[in-house]
């Protein structure tokens, strides 16, 4: 997910999260380094959330998780038939 999103952008992207749940899940990742959170003084409030360069670093472990369950996922409908 390259670029800055705001919070809105990434709770429809992401899909059913509570409000609650992906604001506790940003503030971790802010504070292991992992994204980083500009506030704006605008009404109403704005927030951006950008991926640090050790936010990036993960793609390819992520990129290698979603593979695996998409061979896994592939496996069990082939089961299921």
């Amino acid at each position: 997910m390259p670029g800055t999103k705001r919070f809105g952008e990434l709770k429809k992207s992401i899909g059913h999260v509570t409000q609650k749940v992906l604001t506790a899940q940003l503030r971790q990742m802010e504070e292991s380094g992992l994204l980083t959170r500009k506030v704006y003084a605008e009404v109403p409030p704005r927030v951006e959330y950008t991926l640090t360069e050790l936010g990036y670093s993960l793609k390819p472990v992520l990129d290698a998780m979603w593979a695996w369950g998409e061979g896994y996922k592939s496996r069990l409908e082939g089961k299921a038939e």
